[in-house]
């Protein structure tokens, strides 16, 4: 299979997205050209990760002074004392600016492990090889680290561009089912704010895709995936404005899975998928969609039996709990709730656009869940 190669340039910041199977074989080569200073690696990694495919990301490390720290990638990770207790043992083995930080595994151990890097001496490499579809579709891209709070879902963060990253299709194999649904939500999305053509795509593949197999359709999908995502970046890096179309669902989505208290009974992929639709149904009752609209993304929902129902996760007495999370969403400004709302495939409205007091979503989240 031929290796795909993206050039992501955000502003002055320019890094290599390698894609494909085999393109873990790129890394070494990735390491000195971006990072040509650099003696110290460390070495992030998810615990789920296969011992076989842990050996091939080590294997091309062996030019450098590697400290490894493996993980078990829990939405509890992000956290200040996990962060302090990795940051003091880089500083303790004498890590400096030239050195670098890499994360190898999904979402939760790249959000983790960029932190420290864009905290540690003010500033190191970071290198990112995401190893879940979720992650090789949406978090490796775009420079977004961060932990959680007490109020919320990486309400504490930095913006931190990787040197480059590296999606080695080969990783997505060990996945369970429930990992590449995570991932699906994120490529749906792409195609519901941008993308009528790749939403067409995604019908006809959305099988495929969740089967996980076919690796000539997965690397589409993140191909497609990224350059969506860089889009989105390149115009508004830090989030002021276009960007925050990319939280289509994450409003609903980042308040289910903090009001879930993030439980393993709900992981963010599906929360994603349940926020989009509910974000949907709500653009329905606002007539800023329509029915036909609802119904056609209703379809890929039942055809793959996705998470679709908030109710299957919390009982109605505990629908409140979710909207007070969502008022203390990263991308609201006053006292009200601001959502991205569908205006029909490919097409969302604009951030500030739609708000809502406190009140109204909760008198209205009970009638679209």
């Amino acid at each position: 299979m031929k290796i795909s190669k993206i050039k992501a340039k955000i502003k002055k910041t320019k890094y290599s997205i390698i894609i494909g199977d085999g393109a873990i074989n790129y890394l070494k080569r990735q390491i000195g050209s971006a990072c040509p200073k650099t003696r110290k690696i460390a070495l992030i990694l998810d615990k789920n990760i296969p011992s076989k495919q842990k050996k091939r990301i080590k294997r091309q490390l062996k030019s450098y002074s590697v400290y490894t720290k493996e993980y078990f990638p829990s939405e509890k990770l992000k956290s200040f004392n996990k962060v302090n207790s990795l940051v003091e043992s880089l500083l303790e083995k004498n890590f400096n600016r030239n050195d670098t930080v890499l994360a190898a595994g999904g979402g939760i151990i790249g959000d983790f492990a960029g932190f420290v890097a864009s905290i540690l001496k003010r500033g190191v490499n970071f290198i990112n090889v995401p190893t879940t579809l979720l992650s090789q579709v949406d978090s490796s891209i775009g420079g977004k680290t961060g932990i959680n709070s007490i109020r919320g879902k990486n309400l504490i963060g930095s913006f931190y561009q990787p040197k480059a990253v590296i999606a080695e299709l080969s990783f997505l194999k060990s996945l369970p089912k429930r990992e590449l649904v995570c991932g699906f939500a994120e490529i749906l999305k792409y195609s519901l704010i941008r993308d009528r053509n790749f939403f067409k795509w995604i019908k006809k593949n959305s099988k495929i895709i969740l089967e996980g197999k076919n690796n000539v359709v997965l690397k589409d999908a993140i191909v497609k995936s990224c350059k969506n995502k860089i889009y989105f970046v390149a115009a508004d890096e830090k989030e002021s404005g276009k960007r925050m179309l990319l939280n289509f669902g994450h409003t609903f989505a980042h308040a289910i899975e903090a009001a879930s208290n993030f439980s393993k009974r709900i992981n963010h992929g599906e929360a994603v998928l349940i926020g989009m639709l509910l974000a949907t149904k709500l653009s329905v009752r606002k007539k800023i969609c329509s029915n036909l609209v609802l119904n056609e993304i209703e379809k890929i929902y039942k055809a793959n039996n996705l998470p679709s129902n908030l109710i299957k996760y919390f009982q109605k007495k505990h629908f409140n709990k979710i909207v007070d999370y969502m008022v203390n969403d990263k991308k609201n400004n006053d006292s009200r709730i601001n959502l991205i709302l569908l205006k029909k495939i490919g097409k969302t409205t604009m951030p500030g656009e739609v708000k809502m007091s406190v009140n109204q979503m909760k008198n209205i989240i009970k009638k679209i869940s």
